[in-house]
């Protein structure tokens, strides 16, 4: 039988044979504890499935990926389990009408991330478990069929060392050593979840009477390990969610179904969260043990806000297959920001959209592995990939637009009778299109073949014509696509007309919406306004294309960036100013200029991290060689001067503190670090706590400042679970051969890392002030990519093809290598290909700005 990789005509040939009608699942963690590390560490786990086929005699599989398998019985009958199951299936033959499937199997913890995931932590030695499944994952813990729209309730009970606590999608009780959990609705096997092991566990209640009169009430958990306890803000956690359960009781009518709300911080978590339903999983990074700025709260509110969406989309109404896995990322990430806006103190969350999620998707979306936001995901592989910024960040500006072309009380009741019509159900792309255009009254065939069903991105260009007396006489939107996806497509934007005010601020004097549908479209409605000294053709952000501007307003934005008094508008303009030396049409020293004059001037604090960000990119991927050096040091004279004149004990100064150590190159920055760390320097206000004295060393261990030594020593200071992952960075940072040879062998020709640990070491190995310490390893890189692709879990697989892609030897003759191996495995894991092709893409991008930058 075919392994691991379930395929869409194999889930849905299961579909149409099988309903599942419970699970029964128990789980013996009592072996998380005690005994030796010897791999594999496993526990016991019992399942029952009680399902109907609709073809008496047919022959179908469960799914489990397990050591082995003690006992299998289908309808009473005993099984051979080493006939009937090979790894990863459990064949099923002679199915009857009403069936019955017990599995006793041995199943292994992990240490990657995926199934169920044991941390030890350092601090204590207490042991954390926590689970994480999707896409495919469930099947590491408990015998199931895995695929999301053979839904069921499940019934679980846990046996756990005594004085755990353990918590699951529903209430649990300890009964008997054994703790029971109520039994679900019907969910899908990937969003069931356990969370178990000494945790600090914080509760709460939220209240609501309902429109019929009855009282809704939700109780409210929130949990992280014990070492993180002291910093656990989780009054502020249940703030946000509390003002999102009134934001989505407010616009869904329908009460939250899944009775609790437990939300739990874990260790070494792959992902940003997971909607579980009344278990939701969080990286514990969400947990602040330093100062961080607005935009760090602004983030965990939007994740808080983005999972519970999910409970209604995703969870309530599940798709049918990952193709249409936008059905619940677009809808979440879209309204992740939407409730964040109108229901909590982060109002500025639109600008935060604008500025970094939809650069993710730009990105994507210009990639040769881009694709309809619709995807076409033949298998389990596929669909792994394709948690991406279209998934997401795409789908969501769509759905903006979307809002702005139906109207949001449209929107809003499109969604009502979506969650009534398929509760605890399975749909498709056209399920969704029926309501919205019962409440919208128009035809969304067209918008969605142009917007779901195809790929890439416009441009949007403004064309100026002014008569004699400077006012306009013309105004045109030019729409472009790219060869490779043609596609011209309806938008739906303001254009707006700036200029300078008397006082010196660029203000908006005029804006006038348009649909802009084909090459070219006039804007009737700004014939006769001034002469513009900015045209911003996407003004306030209404539809997702690649903003460009007329030679008249690209002046202006090398003259006043900063006069811009509107943030979004000031967003937009970075954005697509960035995108601009992405796409080799601006040189990378000219966009570093600009962030040296304007970027102490912005006042939003998550717009001033992503400049940052790209001016780190600028410099390390798109400046030409020869220019690196003059513009490394500009950067870090630009970071601190802005360092020195930031307010003291600002967040603004916080940031400028972390972008200067990013961008520390000579002797003057390595000892104003060092003296910051050991007190023997000071800059007003600045608190060097832990986590940013992290921050500091690690410029320091990359350019040989401080060595092993001072490493351990700050580990010993530091001696928790983030301070590990910290040390090891740092250690795999170090500019020595010998460094760089053991943490490529640690990660490549080991699996004795954590997923943690393994993210960590990759992060400090390729420093670009490192590109001849890491040359020998471009080629070793594509002789063993196949093998770790074949032999590590797809979680490991990604990080270490992504990781250690040789972007940092940005020659023509690594371009070619890539080609070399693409097309000498052209029959290859198409998953892999496709992360080989993407980090290729990259690298040739990043030559074309270099060139661009070259002049």
């Amino acid at each position: 039988m075919p392994g691991e990789n379930l395929s869409r005509d194999e889930a849905r040939e299961r579909a149409a044979l099988l309903s599942v009608e419970e699970y029964e699942v128990s789980l013996d963690l009592r072996s998380a504890v005690g005994g030796t590390d010897s791999e594999p560490r496993t526990f016991r786990s019992v399942t029952t499935i009680r399902f109907r086929s609709a073809e008496p005699g047919a022959t179908s599989f469960a799914d489990l990926i397990a050591p082995s398998v003690t006992a299998v019985s289908l309808n009473g009958r005993d099984l051979d389990p080493g006939a009937v199951f090979d790894g990863s299936r459990i064949l099923l033959e002679d199915l009857a009408e009403d069936n019955e499937l017990v599995v006793d199997a041995r199943c292994a913890y992990s240490r990657t991330g995926e199934g169920m995931h044991r941390f030890v932590d350092p601090e204590d030695g207490e042991v954390y478990l926590y689970t994480q499944y999707e896409p495919a994952d469930s099947r590491r813990v408990f015998a199931n069929f895995e695929q999301p729209d053979l839904k069921a309730p499940f019934r679980f009970e846990v046996r756990a060392p005594e004085g755990w606590v353990v918590w699951s999608n529903g209430v649990g009780e300890l009964t008997d050593g054994v703790w029971k959990f109520a039994g679900t609705k019907p969910i899908s096997t990937y969003i069931t979840a356990f969370v178990a092991g000494p945790y600090h566990y914080v509760t709460d209640s939220y209240e609501r009477v309902l429109d019929d009169g009855t009282r809704l009430e939700i109780p409210l958990g929130a949990l992280c390990r014990k070492g993180l306890a002291r910093h656990f803000d989780a009054d502020d956690v249940f703030l946000v969610t509390k003002q999102g359960l009134d934001f989505f009781h407010d616009h869904f009518d329908f009460p939250y179904p899944f009775g609790k709300y437990d939300q739990a911080f874990v260790p070494e978590y792959n992902l940003g969260a997971m909607e579980n339903p009344g278990c939701v999983t969080f990286r514990e990074e969400f947990i602040f043990r330093g100062n961080v700025t607005r935009a760090a709260y602004e983030r965990r509110a939007n994740v808080i806000l983005h999972e519970m969406a999910h409970m209604w989309f995703g969870d309530l109404v599940t798709m049918v297959w990952w193709d249409d896995l936008w059905l619940k990322e677009s809808f979440a990430d879209f309204m992740g920001t939407f409730s964040m806006v109108e229901a909590t103190r982060f109002t500025n969350g639109w600008i935060t959209f604008a500025n970094n999620r939809k650069s993710w998707a730009y990105r994507a979306d210009q990639l040769p592995s881009t694709h309809p936001i619709t995807a076409d995901i033949r298998d389990l592989e596929d669909a792994k990939l394709n948690f991406d910024g279209i998934t997401y960040a795409k789908g969501a500006s769509v759905l903006k637009q979307l809002v702005a072309y139906v109207g949001r009380d449209a929107f809003l009741e499109g969604a009502r009778r979506y969650f009534k019509r398929h509760a605890y159900g399975n749909t498709r792309l056209g399920d969704l299109l029926s309501v919205l255009e019962e409440t919208s009254g128009r035809d969304l065939a067209a918008w969605s073949r142009s917007w779901l069903q195809t790929a890439g991105v416009n441009s949007l260009t403004p064309q100026v014509i002014l008569d004699a007396e400077g006012r306009v006489t013309e105004l045109a939107v030019l729409q472009e696509a790219a060869e490779s996806h043609p596609e011209l497509r309806p938008h739906r934007v303001a254009v707006g007309l700036y200029r300078r005010s008397p006082d010196g601020a660029v203000e908006r004097y005029a804006r006038a919406e348009v649909d802009v549908d084909g090459p070219r479209t006039v804007v009737e409605e700004l014939v006769g306004a001034d002469a513009p000294e900015l045209v911003l053709v996407n003004d306030d952000d209404l539809t997702y294309c690649k903003i460009r501007f007329d030679e008249g307003s690209l002046d202006t934005l090398r003259a006043g960036l900063g006069d811009i008094t509107d943030p979004l508008a000031r967003a937009l303009c970075w954005s697509a100013l960035w995108n601009l030396t992405r796409d080799a049409l601006m040189p990378a020293r000219d966009f570093v200029d600009l962030v040296l004059r304007f970027a102490g001037r912005e006042s939003d604090i998550g717009v001033l991290q992503m400049l940052h960000a790209w001016a780190n990119s600028a410099l390390a991927h798109y400046a030409a060689p020869g220019w690196r050096e003059t513009g490394g040091r500009l950067l870090a004279e630009g970071a601190l001067r802005e360092l020195r004149i930031a307010a003291p004990g600002s967040q603004h100064q916080l940031t400028w503190a972390r972008f200067l150590a990013a961008v520390a190159s000579n002797e003057a920055d390595f000892q104003l670090l060092q003296g910051l760390l050991d007190g023997t320097a000071k800059i007003d206000g600045l608190e060097v706590d832990q986590e940013l004295r992290w921050t500091f060393l690690e410029p320091l261990a990359a350019y040989g400042v401080v060595d092993e030594g001072v490493l351990a020593a700050e580990l010993a200071r530091d001696d928790t679970a983030s301070g590990k992952r910290h040390q090891v960075r740092c250690l795999a940072a170090r500019p020595s051969a010998a460094v760089k040879a053991q943490a490529w062998a640690s990660v490549v020709e080991s699996d004795s890392l954590s997923n943690a640990l393994v993210e960590a070491t990759i992060a400090g190995f390729a420093q670009p002030s490192h590109r001849e310490l890491t040359a020998p390893y471009a080629a070793k890189y594509f002789e063993v990519i196949e093998r770790v692709w074949d032999e590590r879990s797809i979680q490991i697989g990604m990080d270490v093809v992504r990781g250690l892609f040789p972007s940092l030897q940005d020659t023509p003759q690594t371009l070619e290598a890539a080609d070399a191996w693409l097309a000498s495995h052209e029959a290859g894991a198409p998953a892999l290909r496709r992360l080989v092709l993407e980090a290729r893409d990259d690298l040739a991008r990043a030559l074309r700005g270099q060139a661009c930058d070259s002049g």
